[in-house]
């Protein structure tokens, strides 16, 4: 069965120069203090948020993995909302500032699953898949 209703537009997060640069510094220093100085700075940034979720998921720190990623997410929720989105339709991972919210969704999906929430990490791999499937392939081919 065709679906005749258009799919919504392409959601395109804004770019904002001085938290990148802000970021690109703190990938430059490596240090978890640097990615935090920066969700600070910036705390609607989801790619700090992204960073700290995935730098904790990677020293086995599941729950504050866990909880930076739903930070970013629940942050880039409201931009995408600003942004015009309306709940459904493409965030296209090859739109850069689209990434942070991106990674936020898919390392939520991770820490929940290892923290036990089989159904949430099911939707949250889900919505990322229903945003962009390349984006979903992107992440977990890393």
């Amino acid at each position: 069965m065709q679906n005749l209703l258009p799919e919504p537009p392409a959601t395109l997060l804004p770019a904002h120069d001085e938290a990148d640069a802000a970021l690109a510094d703190a990938e430059e220093a490596g240090s978890d203090e640097a990615f935090a100085e920066v969700a600070a700075d910036f705390p609607t940034l989801s790619a700090a948020w992204a960073a700290l979720a995935a730098r904790a998921f990677a020293a086995g720190q599941v729950v504050p993995a866990y909880a930076y990623a739903r930070t970013g997410y629940h942050r880039g929720l409201d931009q995408l909302r600003r942004s015009g989105w309306k709940g459904h339709g493409p965030v296209p991972w090859s739109h850069e500032p689209n990434r942070g919210f991106l990674r936020c969704l898919y390392l939520l999906s991770r820490a929940a699953d290892e923290i036990g929430e089989a159904d949430e990490a099911a939707r949250c791999a889900q919505f990322l898949r229903d945003c962009d499937p390349a984006a979903a392939d992107a992440l977990a081919s890393n």
